[in-house]
């Protein structure tokens, strides 16, 4: 309950900031998020698929 508290909190202060910043500085922000979490999405299921493999 804590983590959400201040997951929620922590997402409104990053929403405050966004909506304080340029248009273009925001888009290029949620670009390199996004490229991110992708990367890190395929990571995870080439190493999930890896290791059920090897069981």
């Amino acid at each position: 309950m804590l983590f959400l508290v201040a997951a929620l909190l922590l997402l409104g202060v990053v929403l405050g900031t966004v909506a304080h910043a340029p248009l273009t500085f925001s888009v290029t922000a949620g670009l390199v998020i996004a490229v991110w979490l992708g990367i890190f999405a395929a990571r995870e299921r080439h190493g999930r698929r890896r290791s059920t493999s090897a069981h």
